[in-house]
């Protein structure tokens, strides 16, 4: 099976964040806390897009941090609301291993762009 790129990974994530915002956005008290979902679940991946056109190696690792804070704050909300029955464990699980995942490839990413590379200078 061939990876996935990050890039895809990030926007499919986002597209399965807003379509769990859409139903719990609906229970009464819990708006507030799923917009906070929605943002840093969707910012992942917008993060990411401005990593692409980035002006420097300094510019990358900038955005692709700033996607890698999204994707660690989606990760927590997505637990948060599972712990709290929210949503039911089971349904955000799969969700919290994706988070997970996109965070220690971001985590990846940063660290090998950080290194001094002559060929990237």
């Amino acid at each position: 099976m061939a990876a996935r790129d990050i890039h895809e990974r990030a926007f499919e994530f986002a597209c399965r964040v807003v379509r769990l915002h859409r139903t719990i956005s609906l229970k009464r008290g819990v708006g507030p806390l799923a917009s906070q979902l929605l943002r840093s679940g969707t910012g992942v991946g917008s993060n990411l897009e401005e990593a692409k056109a980035a002006q420097s190696r300094a510019d990358f690792i900038a955005k692709a941090r700033v996607a890698l804070k999204e994707a660690r704050e989606a990760h927590y909300w997505l637990r948060l609301f599972g712990a709290t029955e929210i949503v039911p464990m089971k349904r955000v699980t799969s969700l919290v291993q994706e988070a997970n995942e996109i965070v220690a490839i971001l985590t990846t990413i940063i660290l090998k762009a950080s290194t001094k590379n002559p060929a990237l200078s």
